[in-house]
């Protein structure tokens, strides 16, 4: 799903950029340029990267922890 329709960022391009290392939307901007034009996309993708935060904190709690 398209969530920075100006610069064509895409909610799987916000996952790629969660898995290299970004944390908050200033993140995004940067790596992504997402925001840069209108900007009335970085609610949306605040949204989506607190979802991500919150499923990637999910998994991790699941997984089983082997020393």
């Amino acid at each position: 799903m398209y969530i920075c329709i100006c610069n064509a960022v895409t909610d799987r391009h916000i996952e790629t950029a969660v898995s290299e290392g970004a944390l908050t939307v200033e993140d995004l901007q940067r790596k992504l340029s997402l925001g840069s034009q209108c900007g009335s996309c970085k609610a949306c993708a605040k949204e989506c990267l607190n979802a991500i935060h919150q499923e990637n904190r999910a998994l991790a709690a699941a997984a089983p922890c082997f020393i």
